[in-house]
């Protein structure tokens, strides 16, 4: 199911027929590297509202990782983040629970909470859509990331962005991918963004494509199929960063 540079998997456009979520800080719908937005919302701790604009630039670029892999998807951006990458896990929870009601396939999650008491709470949504999210933050177990039935997702700084390696250890599988987002002409990846964001959202990319003619698959079989499509298991030397 590997797709072409062109976005192609087996023939069909890469993501067709799912319908993926970024739940981030918005989108700027007129950025260049963004297609089209099938749909959104902004979640507060105590209201929601139609407009879901970035005014960070996080959830842009983080979408546009997706889009870039996965163009024939229909993508919906849910914005939690305002004037800062900060939330509460309740808004996290009910963003979750918005994307499961409008039946979306896939949810791009680049955040999580590292107390163990809230993982629980993740427990009644892990198997209603594909969650990709990170396995850690700041170096601590994240959840839900960690938790099994999601896509756990670590940043490798020494992958190319069109790849991405794996390592399973005690039965958990880890996938690894780039901390970077697509390029800006005339920026210097070094002053780009960076980050686990960006690994998980080129991972989601991943995911979509081998997702793309099939739907949304169990985890058991999405797994196998993101292992055996992976560009072989990560080296000892191929460090999270």
């Amino acid at each position: 199911m590997a797709a072409d540079h062109a976005g192609v998997v087996a023939g069909i456009a890469a993501g067709a027929g799912l319908r993926i979520a970024v739940i981030d800080s918005g989108v700027n719908a007129a950025h260049p590297h963004i297609r089209k937005i099938a749909g959104g919302l902004t979640i507060t701790a105590d209201s929601q509202e139609d407009d879901y604009t970035d005014v960070l630039g996080h959830g842009t670029a983080v979408m546009a990782a997706i889009q870039e892999k996965a163009p024939a998807a229909d993508y919906f951006a849910v914005r939690i983040f305002k004037s800062r990458l900060q939330t509460d896990v309740d808004v996290v929870l009910h963003a979750i629970e918005w994307c499961v009601r409008q039946r979306v396939d896939i949810i791009n999650l680049s955040l999580g909470t590292t107390n163990p008491a809230h993982a629980e709470r993740f427990a009644p949504w892990m198997n209603s859509a594909i969650l990709v999210a990170a396995r850690l933050a700041d170096s601590e177990t994240a959840y839900p990331g960690s938790l099994a039935g999601a896509i756990a997702v670590e940043a490798a700084a020494g992958l190319p962005r069109d790849r991405y390696s794996f390592r399973t250890s005690e039965g958990q599988t880890t996938f690894l991918a780039s901390p970077h987002p697509r390029p800006i002409p005339g920026v210097p990846k070094e002053r780009n963004l960076s980050g686990i964001s960006f690994a998980v959202a080129n991972m989601c990319g991943f995911v979509a494509r081998a997702c793309t003619g099939d739907g949304r698959l169990p985890h058991e079989a999405l797994r196998a199929r993101l292992i055996s499509e992976a560009h072989e298991p990560a080296p000892p030397d191929l460090e999270p960063h």
